[in-house]
C-alpha cells in the first residue's frame, strides 16, 4: 500500500523474492490506479491491478504500508488492515516506538493486533535500525552508558513526495514562510527513536525536546535527484535535532542533516555514533554513511517474513531476533529482472 518512490522500490524488491508473492496493491493516485503493478514497476505484467480502496485488496498474510509519516493519519489505514487479520509492516517513522509519543493510539494498535492474532511493526530506518536498534547494540560494549550522541548526514536525492516536509528546493524566504505556516516540519520520528533508546537503557527521561528544522546548505549550482531538481539559490540541505533529558542533563543527542550533497559542501554525507560509557567510549564512524532510502527499503523487505512469524501485538524492530531481519538476498527468485529496481536486500 502506497506506491510512491519508496513503495515502488519495496514492491520491486519483493517481486524478486522467491518466498513471497504480491497478490494486491493499492494507491490513491488516480494516475496509477487500474495499472498492472508489474508494468508500473518497469517490468512485465503480473496480473496485480492497482486499486484505490484498500477494502478491495484480497486476503493476504502481510500488508506493507508505505504511505505517511504521521501516525494519526497512518492509523486510519493500519487499524482496518489489522481488523481484517493482516499482519502489518509500515515504514511510518512514528510507528517505530509510539508508546511514549502516542500512548493511547499505541495501546489501540496493540490491542487490535492481539485481538485478531496478528502483528504490527514500524520498520522505518529513521528511527528504527539506524537511530535506535544499532545504537542499542553498541551500548552492549560498555556496562553503564552515560550518554548517546548520533550525527547523521543522509542523502535524500532518491526520495519523492516527502521532500516537501523538509523544505528542500525552497528559497530562504519561501522556507521561512512555509515553516511559519507549519508546512515544513522536518523529521518525523525523533521522539520515537529517543523513546526506544531510553527504554532499552532503562532511562525514564524528564523530557524529549525537538528543535525546529533549519537550513544547512543553499546551493550555488543545480542539484538533480530522482524526483526533484534544486536550482541555485534554493535550499539543498536542512538540519533537524532533538535531545533526551535525564535529571537535567542531555543524555541522548540526535541530529540529522537531510539533503542533496556535493563534494564541496561543508556538510558531507556520513554517520557518527558515540556511546560514552563508564569503561570506554565507543565510536562508530562512516565517511559515506548509511543511505536512508536504501536502508528503509532493505529494513522493510528483510523484516517482512519476520513480522508474519512474530507473536501478535505492536512490536518494534528491537523486538525481533537479529537473525530474522538479516539480509535475505539468497531468497531472491530467478524471475525477470526489473530494470527500475535499485534496492538492496
Amino acid at each position: 500500500m502506497g506506491l510512491g518512490a519508496t513503495g515502488r522500490t519495496i514492491a520491486s524488491s519483493m517481486l524478486r523474492r522467491a518466498d513471497v508473492e504480491i497478490v494486491g496493491a493499492a494507491d490513491r493516485d488516480p494516475r496509477v490506479v487500474g495499472q498492472d503493478l508489474g508494468v508500473l514497476l518497469g517490468g512485465v505484467a503480473n496480473g496485480v491491478v492497482v486499486v484505490s480502496d484498500p477494502a478491495e485488496l484480497p486476503a493476504a498474510d502481510l500488508a506493507i504500508v508505505a504511505t505517511v509519516s504521521d501516525l494519526h493519519r497512518a492509523a486510519d489505514v493500519l487499524l482496518p488492515l489489522l481488523e481484517r487479520s493482516y499482519n502489518v509492516l509500515s515504514i511510518c517513522e512514528e510507528l517505530a516506538h509510539p508508546w511514549l509519543s502516542h500512548p493511547d493510539l499505541a495501546r489501540r494498535l496493540d490491542d487490535t493486533a492481539k485481538a485478531h492474532g496478528v502483528t504490527v511493526l514500524g520498520s522505518g530506518a529513521n528511527p528504527g535500525v539506524l537511530m535506535d536498534t544499532l545504537p542499542l547494540l553498541l551500548t552492549a560494549l560498555t556496562q553503564r552508558v552515560e550518554s548517546v550522541r548520533i550525527r547523521r548526514r543522509t542523502n535524500m536525492s532518491r526520495y519523492g513526495a516527502i521532500l516537501s516536509k523538509f523544505g528542500l528546493g525552497l528559497t530562504m524566504r519561501e522556507f521561512v514562510t512555509a515553516r511559519s505556516r507549519g508546512e515544513v516540519v522536518g523529521h518525523h520520528g525523533f521522539e520515537q527513536a529517543i523513546g526506544a533508546l531510553a527504554a532499552g537503557l532503562g532511562w525514564d527521561l524528564d523530557s524529549v525536546d525537538v528543535g525546529e528544522v533549519e537550513p544547512a546548505v543553499v546551493t550555488t549550482s543545480p542539484r538533480v535527484g530522482d524526483h526533484l531538481r534544486i536550482e541555485p539559490g534554493q535550499i539543498a540541505a536542512v538540519t533537524h535535532a532533538a535531545r533526551g533529558v535525564l535529571r537535567g542533563e542531555v543524555v541522548i543527542d540526535l541530529e540529522i542533516t537531510f539533503g542533496f550533497f556535493e563534494p564541496a559542501d561543508e556538510v558531507a554525507a556520513g554517520d557518527d555514533y558515540r556511546i560514552v560509557g563508564e569503561e570506554q567510549i565507543v565510536d562508530l564512524r562512516s565517511s559515506v554513511g548509511f543511505d536512508s532510502f536504501l536502508s528503509t527499503v532493505a529494513a522493510a523487505v528483510n523484516a517482512s517474513t519476520a513480522v508474519v512469524e512474530a507473536h501478535p501485538g505492536l512490536l518494534t524492530m528491537g523486538d525481533l531476533p537479529a537473525r530474522s531481519v538479516a539480509a535475505k538476498g539468497e531468497r531472491r527468485a530467478g524471475r525477470a529482472s526489473l530494470g527500475a529496481t535499485t534496492s538492496q536486500d
